[in-house]
């Protein structure tokens, strides 16, 4: 709109003109928002509320009487008050630029008269406290003029040719040397002590290595032993298990073998020995009843025929065992017993005829019933039982 103004954020709007709403000022302050001024009748003016920099160089003089170049920088600006904008408007609104020109000389006056009231180790190791002092010093001057300092730094600190400063840091320059040297020897002789430690754990690790390296190739060469091996003591488990295997077939067919032995040998022929035994015994009775018959005159004849026919019972009564099945409970012994009771049982038939015959003689008569008979070939009929007896007891006959 035609007539209405407005401040940047950064600037103060400063209208004259008219006389009401001044309080006394000599124009009106605007800042932060805008305001309708009538043309012709007003005139308006901004000043500046940004940040300014002052550089202020100077030599000084300290209280030892030692000239110093001292360089320091002044951050200022117009104070945001309507006080401080009327005092830097009313001193600095034709020509802004004269703001940094007034401050810096203000502040070199302060600068000079601080350091001469400090010594130059104190400006040297105290920059702060000269700087804050400067401050103080120039706080109230720099308000009358509506300007604010925000900051004060001292850039550098120069004795020139004097060598004062670098005579004051000789000793710490030397010490600093010496703690050098001294950080320097025992940087080397830490870095030496690592390169031994570190060479130290290498020959221990190369060590480790060889020996891992070594047991390695043992495992190998006892794998490679075994396995080598393994080939040669299998074949020599399954020949020795071939072996085993053949002898124990053989023992098995040398025990078969004994037991067909005993079985077509052994067998038939201690049954033919017992059987010419048998016949032995048999001939035996024979002679020793002819030499009782000899001796005997009684019935001479009777007993000569059963003398005759004694041998031949006992012949059919082995020939009968010779062709049966007989169940022998102890060996030899029990052969044996067979033929006794063969002997024993001839006898006993010999003994009844014999009785018989004597009983009938005395008798006069004999019953038909007992008296032997003969078969087709002259001999007595034995008795058929499948059981006959003995002395020894029964013997089964199949």
């Amino acid at each position: 709109m035609f007539g209405y103004r407005v401040p940047a954020p950064d600037e103060a709007m400063l209208i004259s003109g008219g006389r009401r709403g001044l309080g006394g000022a000599p124009f009106r302050v605007v800042t932060g928002h805008g305001k309708f001024v009538l043309p012709i009748f007003r005139k308006v003016r901004f000043l500046t509320l940004s940040m300014c920099e002052s550089e202020v160089t100077e030599t000084c003089v300290t209280r030892q009487g030692i000239s110093l170049h001292v360089r320091a920088v002044i951050a200022f600006k117009v104070g945001n008050d309507h006080e401080s904008i009327i005092n830097a408007g009313q001193r600095f609104l034709s020509d802004q630029e004269q703001m940094s020109v007034l401050t810096g000389r203000i502040f070199a006056g302060h600068l000079r008269a601080i350091i001469g009231s400090m010594t130059v180790e104190e400006i040297v190791t105290e920059r702060q406290k000269l700087a804050a002092e400067v401050l103080d010093t120039s706080k109230t001057e720099m308000a009358k003029i509506g300007l604010i300092v925000d900051s004060l730094q001292i850039q550098s600190i120069d004795d020139g040719d004097t060598g004062y400063i670098d005579a004051m840091s000789a000793p710490h320059k030397a010490a600093i040397q010496r703690q050098a040297q001294i950080a320097q020897a025992q940087a080397t002789q830490t870095a030496a002590e690592a390169q031994q430690e570190a060479a130290r754990k290498q020959a221990e690790y190369a060590r480790q290595t060889a020996v891992v390296k070594a047991e390695y190739s043992a495992q190998v060469d006892r794998a490679q032993a075994q396995a080598a091996q393994a080939g040669p003591l299998a074949q020599a488990h399954a020949q020795q298990e071939v072996l085993a295997a053949q002898t124990e077939l053989a023992q098995r067919q040398a025990k078969l073998r004994q037991q067909q032995l005993v079985a077509e040998v052994v067998k038939p022929a201690e049954a033919e020995a017992e059987r010419v035994r048998i016949l032995a015994a048999a001939e035996a009775q024979r002679m020793k009843i002819q030499a009782e018959a000899a001796a005997s005159y009684d019935r001479v004849a009777l007993d000569r025929m059963l003398i005759d026919q004694l041998p031949q019972i006992v012949k059919e009564a082995a020939g009968g065992l010779a062709g049966a099945n007989v169940n022998v409970l102890n060996g030899a012994d029990g052969l044996g017993e067979i033929a006794a009771g063969l002997v024993s049982q001839g006898l006993t038939i010999l003994d009844s005829v014999r009785q018989n015959l004597s009983s009938q003689d005395a008798d006069g008569a004999r019953p038909s019933g007992n008296r032997p008979e003969s078969k087709g070939n002259g001999l007595l009929q034995l008795p058929t039982s499948k059981e006959k007896k003995s002395d020894d007891g029964p013997v089964d006959v199949d």
